[in-house]
């Protein structure tokens, strides 16, 4: 079985303008979605205190694919290809946070994150399409897999054909889709002289400026310097847009100082052991487990 894409070279540093606006080859959403249930703020880890209604509603996927797309052009960069296997890490930890997965319990012997199953925990529909999809597979698979090979077959890695009817496909345009609904995106049609693409420029400025603000204030003037007292969605976000190859769009803006500072203390974050955080008090086994199927 493959392995999970993992960014190669650790913290990717600043980009000069000419690099940030590489073209990229992203094909427009097919599908669509329901409308999202919001659990309680304990169960998912949203944060009322600093977002809105419209911002609640987004997904850990469509943060990251907000990160990640071109606000004008409307698509991904082409050289990323990271960011397929960190949408779907980020499925895996929007379902725990909403309390429909878990890791199976530990034995008399404690085992590490990476070795532990994914179990159901509820397998109340979560009214997102995309979830649903991926909590189905997870139910009905006996016996439970690890987190790090469910990336892997979400995301089609596998060289047994039999494991293909576990991909999620088109997860990129799906997520796209589901921000055009919100009000988010728009969907256009542009000419790349060869062939005709379907792109999805962004329509609601705000709704990213909340997203990037978010990550930029956890590593800078919300700083705590504790992972189990931070906002577990803002924790995931952090970590997902990094394996996702999207982090550094979230700094572009920030002075030299700042971004020097967020950095290091993004780097923090990434050093540190998943199993060790995992046991920490209020701390999420399934954010850090994700965390672990990337970081190691």
């Amino acid at each position: 079985m493959a392995t999970v894409t993992k960014r190669t070279g650790g913290l990717v540093q600043r980009h000069t303008g000419s690099q940030q606006s590489e073209a990229s080859g992203y094909s427009g959403p097919v599908g669509g979605d329901a409308e999202l249930d919001v659990p309680d703020k304990e169960s998912t880890g949203y944060d009322d205190e600093q977002e809105d209604s419209k911002s609640m509603r987004l997904t850990l996927m469509e943060e990251v694919l907000l990160l990640g797309l071109k606000d004008r052009e409307g698509y991904t960069s082409f050289w990323n290809d990271c960011i397929s296997s960190g949408l779907r890490g980020c499925m895996l930890i929007e379902l725990g946070l909403r309390g429909r997965i878990e890791l199976e319990k530990q034995g008399v012997r404690r085992r590490g994150l990476l070795t532990r199953k994914i179990v159901c925990s509820n397998p109340t529909p979560t009214g997102d399409i995309l979830l649903d999809e991926v909590l189905k597979h997870i139910k009905e698979t006996t016996p439970p897999d690890t987190v790090q090979s469910w990336v892997e077959l979400l995301s089609g890695e596998t060289w047994n054909p039999l494991n293909l009817r576990y991909q999620v496909r088109n997860v990129r345009e799906r997520v796209a889709k589901n921000l055009v609904e919100k009000g988010v995106l728009t969907t256009e049609k542009q000419n790349f002289v060869l062939f005709d693409m379907t792109t999805h420029p962004l329509t609601d400025m705000g709704s990213k400026q909340k997203v990037v603000k978010k990550v930029q204030e956890a590593v800078l003037s919300k700083w705590v310097n504790e992972t189990n007292r931070m906002d577990k969605r803002t924790l995931a976000l952090i970590i997902l847009a990094h394996a996702s190859d999207v982090l550094e769009n979230a700094f572009a803006a920030l002075q030299d100082d700042e971004y020097d500072l967020a950095m290091k203390r993004v780097r923090e974050l990434l050093e540190s052991d998943p199993d060790t955080e995992s046991q920490k008090s209020d701390a999420s086994e399934i954010v850090w487990a994700v965390a672990a199927a990337f970081l190691k």
